[in-house]
């Protein structure tokens, strides 16, 4: 009963009936193992328990689900059921009508959630259930790091140069990153802004667009400078994210790089990209963002954010009881086992199973705070403008200064 369709154009149509049941729509992008064969085995329990439910699953590559989501917004055929990252995505959505209020519906779910719900709720209302929520930073592979030499992980930018040449000068090619897909590249922009900016800085450009105060330029001279050091794997201009081992987060996982700057979904999306299904396994190794010499911003904030179930605004209320029955204690506990990200459930925390990954969650309880991919808190038009003005940063074609022009541009707050 169950269909899988990866990369499927199927879209929502507030779960469809034909007299003996009902079939709900569900994308996500757990598209390779161990991910993609639990959600299918949560949807095949969840059909089990629930005579006349069918769960239509279109498992995709990150990129391509957001491409069609973007399509499904346009035309507002949404999936019954899709992941919704928040910020200005979100209140597109809501303004559109194109999401479910769960305010009411799932209240006792949003309360056992406590707190990691506010990045889904706008004026009171929550919008989706947060499953995973994580923060950003390097994995790293500690047995390429002892052949070169390395014994301390860096924590400052002149630290970081250090530990780049020598990887170097032992033969190993310190970064991948996944230029091609240009979100990945973002995330050093991001990440530099963070660590210039004060948390004030940040959160006055986020709600008013405009930037400024001189730390977003010298957040695009920083990254200038990292650039300049040529760190990153041949070819990282058109290097995809996560699809094949060619990719960033495949380079790292079978040892051809050292280190990779991503999120809490890493260690599982290595473990789908090497043979023997265990990514790095006893190698995996993770340390923050190092901090800049001029910046302004607390060195042990964190860039983050997460991933939630949402629902089309008229998706049934089968949807709601699935997306309910994934936010369990069960399938949460089974999500930590399988190191596919960061549960929010407090019942599954220490189901985790990858020390590197458990000491990830440490970070993130610890933080003073952890700022919102910026791309995801601005909202498409601006997000994506602001990530195609990095990308050509990346490429030698676009300055710290044009970086801002065009956020600034595409928000029409310029001048």
């Amino acid at each position: 009963m169950l269909l899988t369709a990866c990369g499927s154009d199927a879209g929502g149509n507030g779960g469809s009936s034909d007299g003996d049941g009902v079939t709900i729509t569900w994308w996500h992008n757990s598209n390779n193992e161990p991910g993609l064969g639990y959600y299918q085995q949560v949807a095949e329990d969840f059909m089990a328990d629930n005579p006349g439910v069918t769960i239509e699953i279109s498992a995709m590559q990150h990129e391509d689900m957001g491409t069609k989501l973007d399509a499904a917004m346009q035309s507002g055929d949404m999936p019954d059921i899709f992941m919704e990252r928040g910020g200005g995505e979100m209140a597109d959505k809501i303004d559109a009508g194109l999401i479910r209020d769960l305010t009411d519906d799932a209240a006792e779910t949003i309360e056992k959630l406590g707190g990691s719900v506010a990045g889904w709720t706008l004026d009171g209302r929550t919008y989706a259930l947060p499953f995973s929520i994580g923060v950003v930073g390097f994995w790293y592979n500690t047995a390429l790091f002892e052949e070169a030499g390395i014994t301390d992980t860096p924590t400052t930018m002149d630290e970081l140069f250090e530990t780049i040449d020598a990887l170097k000068a032992a033969g190993i090619d310190p970064i991948s990153v996944g230029a091609g897909e240009g979100w990945p590249a973002a995330h050093y922009w991001y990440y530099f802004a963070l660590r210039e900016c004060s948390e004030e800085a940040l959160n006055t450009a986020v709600s008013s667009l405009q930037f400024d105060d001189p730390c977003f330029i010298r957040a695009g001279e920083a990254l200038e400078e990292l650039i300049a050091a040529e760190p990153f794997n041949p070819g990282f201009l058109s290097t995809p994210a996560q699809a094949g081992a060619t990719s960033a987060s495949g380079l790292l996982a079978t040892g051809k790089v050292a280190m990779e700057l991503a999120g809490h979904w890493e260690p599982g999306v290595m473990q789908g990209l090497t043979d023997d299904g265990q990514g790095l396994g006893e190698n995996t190794g993770w340390f923050p963002f190092p901090t800049t010499p001029t910046g302004e911003g607390d060195p042990t904030a964190a860039l983050g954010g997460g991933d939630a179930w949402a629902l089309s605004g008229d998706a049934p209320d089968e949807a709601l009881e699935f997306i309910e029955y994934l936010l369990s204690d069960e399938v949460q506990q089974g999500f930590a086992e399988n190191d596919m990200g960061l549960p929010t459930n407090p019942a599954a925390v220490d189901s985790i199973s990858d020390p590197a990954l458990a000491g990830l969650l440490e970070v993130r309880d610890s933080a003073p705070y952890v700022q919102l991919y910026l791309d995801t808190a601005f909202g498409q038009a601006v997000g994506g403008a602001m990530n195609d003005e990095i990308a050509l940063l990346f490429a030698g074609q676009a300055t710290a200064q044009d970086v801002v022009d065009a956020i600034e541009q595409a928000a029409g707050t310029a001048g």
